[in-house]
C-alpha cells in the first residue's frame, strides 16, 4: 500500500514536472516568434536618414554625413552641359545667402542623363569656379541610375519620405534635416531660388 502511494505521488509529480515545462517551452516559442517578427519589421523598414553615410569628394577625401550634424543639407546631382546648368548660379546665392545661417549645398556631378556631365572632376571643378564661382561643396562623380546606383542616391530615391522613384533627370534637390533625415525631394525645375525651395529650406532652419 504505502509502495503504491509513494509511486502514485512519484507519478503526479512527473506529471507537473511535465505539464510545467510545456507551459514554459509554449512561452518561449511565443516570445521568439515575437522577437522574430519585430526584428524582420525593423528590417524591412526602409531607412530615411543618411546620417551614417560616407562618400568622396573631388579630391578623393572621404567625408561622412555625420560631420555634417546640426547643418541643413541641399543635396543636388549637377551637370556641366545641361539646359538646367545655369541653375548652379541660383545655387551659389541660395548657398552665400544661408551658409551662415547652417546651409550647406552639396553638389554631385552625374553624366547619367543625356551624357551632359562627361568630363574630370578636376574639369568640372574649373567650369563651376570660373563659370559659375561656385565655393559650396562639389562630390566625385556618381551613378545613380541602373545596378551601380551611388548608395547615397539609392536611399535618397527609396525611402518612406519622398517615394520610390529613380531622378529623372539633372539638378533635382534633396532637402536633409539637422539630424540628417530625408525631407522633401524638388524636381529639376524647381529653381533654387524660388519660394518654395526657399520657404522649405528656412523651415528646416528654424526647428
Amino acid at each position: 500500500m504505502k509502495i503504491a502511494l509513494a509511486s502514485f505521488i512519484l507519478l503526479l509529480a512527473i506529471s507537473v514536472v511535465l505539464v510545467f515545462n510545456n507551459s514554459i517551452n509554449a512561452k518561449n516559442n511565443k516570445s521568439t516568434a515575437e522577437l522574430k517578427l519585430i526584428l524582420d519589421t525593423a528590417g524591412n523598414k526602409k531607412t530615411n536618414n543618411i546620417s551614417t553615410f560616407k562618400v568622396k569628394d573631388m579630391d578623393g577625401k572621404e567625408v561622412a554625413f555625420s560631420s555634417y550634424k546640426g547643418k541643413v543639407l541641399l543635396i543636388v546631382n549637377v551637370a556641366s552641359e545641361c539646359g538646367n546648368t545655369p541653375q548652379y548660379k541660383g545655387l551659389q546665392e541660395l548657398f552665400e545667402r544661408y551658409k551662415k545661417k547652417g546651409l550647406f549645398v552639396l553638389g554631385f556631378p552625374c553624366n547619367d542623363f543625356g551624357g551632359q556631365e562627361p568630363g574630370t572632376n578636376q574639369e568640372i571643378k574649373t567650369f563651376c569656379l570660373t563659370k559659375y564661382g561656385v565655393t559650396f561643396k562639389l562630390f566625385d562623380k556618381v551613378k545613380i541610375l541602373g545596378k551601380d546606383k551611388n548608395k547615397l542616391y539609392a536611399v535618397l530615391t527609396d525611402n518612406d519620405v519622398t517615394g520610390s522613384k529613380d531622378v529623372k533627370w539633372n539638378f533635382e534637390k534633396f532637402l536633409i534635416s539637422k539630424n540628417g533625415d530625408i525631407v522633401a525631394r524638388f524636381p529639376s525645375k524647381v529653381e533654387p531660388m524660388s519660394k518654395e525651395l526657399i520657404s522649405a529650406i528656412e523651415t528646416e532652419l528654424k526647428r
